[in-house]
Order: structure tokens, then sequence, then C-alpha cells
């Protein structure tokens, strides 16, 4: 079927749906570093996390050999909803553009949450209900995976605790009324509610939050409440096997037409979409069947890869979660109050960061109003208002595709359309409005955070 005119849209069949996730690991000759407990600093093993996470989900992110791990039929059913989800030939922003590159985009926002953060809500909802706990907390950014957990919660009948990122539940009010009208309770953090959100509003008084703070709350309301435990939308390798659905699917559609990507680009926060839409590509790197060049995305407000450190540091603001081997701008890096929200983590996935640093894949940062240009442009000529996440994606496919009109190279180019942008509407405001800024952090911004990493041995 190579020859054949490509669709607009490529689905996949029922019978041609993944049956397991992908645990690229499996593949890695450098496996990610363990997590470390942050009182003693040595590896931790599955007792030490069972307080904090469901014990199915402790063993799928502790292993690091298994390739191919079974989806259960319940979390394939409840996929049905709405995958698989739509692989598109952007034929429209070729043509206006007029560039010889060949543009694909694998669409995730077609549910009510908006984003890819459903396919590992459900998930790990599923394993908390399966091990018979009353409910989870978590924190969220822009608000995708809140409202995603939010959804998975009400379907299987458990408590929600949301912990959202003060700045976003201020600028995004429906996302958190989303959230609600599915049951979940919201708080903005930092927050009175937890001893770890007094101390932080103690020592940063007015502060927009950031990830790293509501994680700490999280974790501290989820081993502080008898049968709730912690989960989270990112960073973890178990969510990054959640996610290779997207790339299983992205695949599998590409093979079916014997497409064969030379670019694949997708933005980049805490990892999960990324590493969920490069998963097989990167396998087929990783043994050596295939080459593909692989760019990973970052608001230059938070530039974690292309400015942090590969080192140990803590996953939250309130030093009480594990340490992880990541790049990383330090756990106390509180960044601007940028508009895209799921970018604004201090660190990497521990799997994205070590492939990473053996070279597999590249990274870039872009300021917002680069991003907000591609993200308007975007919109009127394919149809979608993209998310501000997403759009970091965006603008490098539209960069990678003028070059290509430059030097006449007629390469195809794969990016993640994470989600849509409806609950953003106060960041499309401002950029209209010329009311949006760059904020870029100093050196000497950085050295300051990078001052506070945790001494582990053999670390510099």
């Amino acid at each position: 079927m190579a020859n054949e005119k490509i669709p607009y849209k490529i689905y996949l069949s029922e019978e041609e749906m993944p049956r397991d996730w992908y645990n690229v690991r499996a593949d890695m000759k450098n496996k990610p570093a363990p997590l470390l407990n942050p009182g003693t600093g040595e590896p931790m093993g599955f007792e030490d996390l069972r307080p904090v996470f469901c014990d199915e989900l402790i063993r799928q992110e502790l292993d690091d050999t298994t390739k191919n791990i079974p989806i259960p039929q319940e979390i394939r059913d409840f996929y049905k909803m709405y995958r698989p989800s739509p692989l598109v030939r952007a034929y429209c922003l070729e043509e206006k553009l007029q560039t010889p590159a060949k543009i694909y985009y694998k669409f995730e926002g077609n549910n009510t949450s908006g984003s890819h953060k459903l396919n590992s809500a459900i998930a790990q909802a599923y394993y908390a209900k399966k091990q018979g706990l009353k409910g989870v907390t978590t924190e969220t950014g822009a608000g995708q995976w809140g409202t995603a957990l939010s959804m998975a919660c009400a379907y299987l009948d458990l408590d929600c605790k949301v912990y959202m990122v003060k700045v976003s539940y201020e600028q995004k009010p429906f996302r958190r009324e989303v959230m609600r009208t599915y049951g979940a309770s919201v708080t903005p953090s930092p927050s009175m509610e937890t001893e770890i959100g007094k101390k932080i509003l103690a020592e940063h008084p007015g502060t927009t939050g950031s990830l790293g703070c509501a994680i700490s709350e999280a974790v501290e309301k989820a081993t502080g409440t008898p049968g709730y435990r912690y989960v989270l939308g990112s960073v973890l390798n178990q969510v990054l096997l959640h996610q290779s659905v997207i790339g299983l699917e992205a695949k599998a559609a590409m093979d079916k037409y014997g497409i064969v990507p030379d670019v694949i680009i997708g933005c980049a926060g805490g990892g999960s979409n990324l590493g969920g839409l490069i998963s097989p590509f990167m396998g087929e790197k990783l043994r050596g069947e295939r080459d593909y060049r692989i760019i990973a995305v970052e608001p230059a407000s938070c530039p974690s890869f292309t400015r942090g450190r590969f080192a140990y540091d803590f996953c939250d603001t309130g030093m009480v979660c594990p340490l992880a081997k990541m790049y990383t701008l330090g756990s106390g890096f509180i960044p601007s109050a940028n508009h895209a929200g799921g970018l604004r983590y201090h660190g990497m996935s521990s799997t994205l960061s070590q492939l990473y640093h053996d070279g597999y894949m590249e990274a870039t940062s872009v300021e917002q109003t680069r991003v907000f240009e591609a993200a308007e442009q975007f919109a009127r000529v394919e149809g979608i208002l993209p998310a501000p996440e997403s759009s970091h994606a965006i603008r490098v496919a539209i960069d990678e595709a003028l070059k290509c009109k430059e030097t006449g190279e007629e390469k195809t180019i794969l990016f993640g359309l994470t989600g849509t942008g409806y609950f953003d509407m106060v960041a499309y405001e401002k950029f209209h409005n010329g009311e949006m800024t760059d904020y870029i952090p100093t050196d000497a911004e950085l050295e300051e955070s990078f001052a506070h990493l945790p001494k582990v041995p053999g670390q510099e």
C-alpha cells in the first residue's frame, strides 16, 4: 500500500489496536538510574515505594526487562471510547508553508480531558481500584492530567483529590470546573491544607506555585490518609509505559501506508507524551534497525534538557519524594508563570534523560511568543486550536518544514499534537493583546538553584 494516496486521517481498526504496552527500557543498554531513598541514599525497592504508590504500578515502575506488558481488557475497553486517535496528514499546513516536507501529527485531543493524559489516568485508576483503595491524590499543571484522572476515577467510583498549580488554577477556572463536574476536589497549590504547603508559602509569599510544589502536597495528603495512594501524570517510567499506545498506534498507522518518518518531534515537560510518541521508534533505533532524528521541545522559561544538570534530584519542591537521576533545574526552581502549565516541571523523565544523555535524541527550547505564533498559524489552516504545550512541537515542526523549503529536501516529519487549547483562552488573549512576555532564566538564577542539588555519593 506504500504507493496509495495517503488519507487525510489514518485510523486503525479495532483488530489493529495495541494489546500490549511497550517498555522501551527493555531495549536500553544503559538503564535509567534507580530511584534513591531521600533519607538513606539507597536504591528504593518495592516495599520502600508501597506507602506512596499502588502495588502493580510499582512493579511496572521497577521493570527494566519486560519488553511487552499486556494491557488489561478492562483498560482496553475504556480505550475504545476514544481510541484509536487519528494520525493526520497536515496537507493544509504543507500547502500554506509551500514546503516539500510531508507533515503528520498524532492527535490526542479527541476526548473530554482534551489530551493524551487519559491513557495513563485510566490505567493508574484501574490498578488503584483493583487494590481496593478508596481514592488517589495527584497534582496538575495546566489541568489536563487532573481532568483525565477525575474522569477515570469517576468511571471507577474512586475519590480524587487534585492539587492544581496556583497560576493555572487562576488562569483556567473552567478546567477546574470540569474536574469538579467529574467529582474531584481541586485545591490551588501551594495551599494551607498541608504542612509542606504552609512551609512553601512562608518561604515564598505570593508564589504562583509549580508542579514540584503540588507534587509535595499530593504526596503528603496521600501518605497521611488511610486507603489513598499518590498517582502522577508524567515523569515516571510507568507513565511512559502507558503512553506508549500513542507511538504504537502512530507507527502501525504509518507502517500501513509505508510511511517512515525522518524527524519525530514532541513537547517535553516531564516526558509523558514525548516518551509515548517516540517509544517504538526509539526501540528500533536502540536495536539498530532504523535511525530517526528525535527532537524534544521545551519552554525557554523551564529548560531542563537544554540548560539543566544530569544529576540526582528531588522530584518535588518539598523534598519528600524519591531522588531521581534526571536532567533538572533543581527542585527549588520555580519557573515564571508562562502559559504552558504542563511544561513547568523542574526535571525530566529518568528514561528520557538517559536516552538524551546517551545521544539518542536532541533537544531545543523555544520562547512562548514564538510558540503562540505557531499555534495561531496552525489553528488557521488545520482547524484545531492546539494546547500551548502541543504548540511547542508545532513550532519546531514548522521550523523543520521551512528548512526543507530552503534546501528542497522532502523529509517526513511526525509530531505529537497532545491536546486542545480551548481552556487556554486567557493565554491566547494575552498573546493577541501583545501582553505576552518571554522570560528566560539567567545563568545566575540557574546556578543558585543548582547549588541546592542534594549531595549524592559520586555526584559532583
